[in-house]
């Protein structure tokens, strides 16, 4: 049987790393309200924009009439040869299965992609390496490295999740619309985990380029979390004030669509055609920041739910220590008593 002085010890140790999980719970918790604010505070812009895109579908001829081929590059379809994925995973783990699940994702989605020329651009430390691993670095192309198809790593951005801004977002979209709009790519997808409360929230990977219509994700892969899995956020999240579902905004989405859809001829001061086609790449860069925006919350999310579990663990562990450090105190006490009685009952 172990020495009592080792499970106190041990004890002490278990205790010790309770309060740090403890403290990372409450700072995750902090951290997931302000994200959970920030994604939310940033919904109306992308709403409205949504919505004034819409009303100039309506009314300006974003279509050839006799070719019936688009008139904007970020519309055109073309047949995937070449594909641009941006894989969003955090910096830091004690996050659970978060990386782990998006980087599964990834793979999924590269794998249903054989044959073709793939590019990954990696946002968040995690997802870099694991990727750095397994696939290249993006090389100067041949006539021969064209003709063969290849997965390739073309960029990284590491430390720009600690606090989302929206100029480094448009600046990737900026990128990713010229080399869409120069033919170098024939796609773009994002992979991120879709948050919108600690109990709705799922893995996507969403197609941002071409656009196929306003307003609608393009969504090519989803994964929703398991019932065991929202039972354990579910729980970790009392006690916390964070949020458990998404804040109630369908009257207000629908106050905000009547806009695009309102039987009125509006009086632009410039032809709908030129802010169409001045608008659409903003579009493409507030997805791209909503995607950021909703991947910074499921992380302090997922951390506050592996904090939490990490916990109880730890006060489960420390039951069972005590418990057994009562029975080798008891087994102690016992025998001292056994042998005192024996010695006296050797004396008489």
């Amino acid at each position: 049987m172990a020495n009592i002085l080792d499970i106190r010890r041990r004890i002490r140790s278990v205790a010790n790393t309770r309060q740090i999980t403890k403290a990372m719970k409450m700072v995750s918790a902090a951290r997931l309200r302000r994200a959970q604010d920030r994604a939310l505070a940033a919904r109306p812009y992308a709403q409205m924009l949504t919505n004034v895109l819409r009303s100039l579908v309506s009314r300006a001829e974003i279509y050839d009439p006799e070719t019936g081929e688009p008139r904007h590059p970020l519309l055109a379809q073309r047949p995937e040869q070449n594909i641009l994925l941006i894989v969003v995973t955090g910096d830091k783990g004690l996050a659970g299965a978060f990386n782990a699940n998006i980087v599964k994702s990834a793979t999924r989605f590269l794998a249903s992609k054989k044959g073709k020329n793939v590019e990954i651009e990696t946002i968040g430390r995690k997802g870099r390496d694991f990727l750095r691993r397994r696939y290249p670095a993006a090389k100067p192309r041949t006539a021969s490295s064209e003709a063969q198809a290849a997965i390739t790593i073309i960029g990284e951005q590491i430390g720009v999740l600690n606090k989302v801004d929206f100029a480094m977002a448009s600046e990737l979209a900026q990128r990713v619309i010229e080399r869409y709009r120069d033919e170098e790519i024939d796609s773009v997808y994002i992979v991120y985990n879709e948050f919108k409360s600690v109990i709705a929230q799922r893995l996507v990977v969403e197609k941002i380029l071409p656009i196929e219509e306003v307003g609608v994700a393009g969504i090519a892969q989803a994964e929703a979390p398991g019932t065991e899995e929202k039972q354990r956020a579910l729980e970790a999240a009392k006690g916390t004030g964070v949020s458990l579902r998404p804040p109630e905004t369908r009257e207000i989405d629908a106050a905000a669509a009547r806009f695009a859809t309102a039987p009125v001829d509006y009086i632009y001061e410039q032809p709908p055609d030129k802010l169409f086609r001045g608008l659409l790449p903003k579009y493409v860069g507030i997805q791209i920041f909503h995607a950021l925006l909703e991947s910074v919350a499921a992380e302090h999310a997922a951390r506050m739910t592996a904090t939490d579990a990490a916990t109880n663990n730890a006060t489960d562990i420390i039951d069972s220590l005590t418990l057994a450090m009562n029975r080798a105190r008891q087994a102690k006490i016992t025998k001292e008593i056994i042998e005192i009685v024996s010695g006296a009952a050797a004396a008489s």
